[in-house]
C-alpha cells in the first residue's frame, strides 16, 4: 500500500451556500492536510485522513469571513479544524470511488458518504517526485453539525440556506 501526503500548496476545500434563497456564495479553505492510503488492486484496504483548518475560511468578503469564524458558525476558538476519516471505500466504474466515513464540523461528527474519483499517479515534471489527485464532492445538512444560525424571510426563506455543497479537490504526493 502507498501512502500519499496531501499537498496544502495544491488543494482546496471549497463550498457553495445559497444566500436569500436566490444566490449561491461561494468560498473556500486554504489550509487542508491529511494522508491518503492508497491501494488500487483492494480499494477496500485504502484510507483517506484530512484536517481543515477552518479559520482558513476565505470568500473574498472580511466581514463575511469573520462571521462565518466566529461561534454563529464554525466557533474556529472551540472547534478549529474541521476533520474527516473513511471507514470504508467503496469500488466504482473507471477511477471512480465511494468514500464514506466520520466528518467532524463544529465538534459534531456524522457519518457521510462522498463520490470521489482519483487522477494518476505522475512524475513531477520538475524531477520532485510522484503525485495523484483526488476530487471528492457532497451535499450536507449544516445544522446536523450544530450551524443553525438564520435569519427568516419576508418569503418563507431564510438569509443561508441550510444545504451546503462541498468540493474537495487534493493533490497529494508519494511519502517516502
Amino acid at each position: 500500500m502507498t501512502r500519499w501526503t496531501i499537498d496544502a500548496d495544491h488543494s482546496v476545500a471549497a463550498f457553495s451556500i445559497r444566500h436569500m434563497m436566490i444566490t449561491m456564495i461561494r468560498g473556500q479553505f486554504n489550509r487542508i492536510s491529511g494522508t491518503i492510503q492508497y491501494e488500487p488492486a483492494d480499494m477496500n484496504r485504502s484510507s483517506v485522513e484530512i484536517a481543515i483548518d477552518v479559520a482558513s475560511v476565505f470568500t473574498g468578503i472580511q466581514k463575511r469571513d469573520d462571521h462565518l469564524r466566529s461561534p454563529d458558525f464554525f466557533d474556529v476558538g472551540n472547534h478549529p479544524l474541521m476533520t474527516f476519516k473513511s471507514t470504508r471505500i467503496g469500488t466504482g466504474a473507471g477511477n471512480r470511488v465511494h468514500v464514506t466515513g466520520d466528518l467532524t464540523i463544529h465538534g459534531i461528527t456524522r457519518q457521510i458518504t462522498a463520490a470521489a474519483e482519483f487522477s494518476g499517479p505522475v512524475r513531477d515534471p520538475l524531477g520532485e517526485g510522484t503525485s495523484m489527485g483526488f476530487a471528492a464532492s457532497l451535499v450536507i445538512d449544516r445544522e446536523e453539525f450544530g450551524m443553525t444560525w438564520n435569519q427568516p424571510m419576508e418569503n418563507n426563506g431564510f438569509i443561508v440556506d441550510k444545504h451546503v455543497l462541498i468540493n474537495i479537490d487534493l493533490e497529494a504526493d508519494r511519502s517516502p
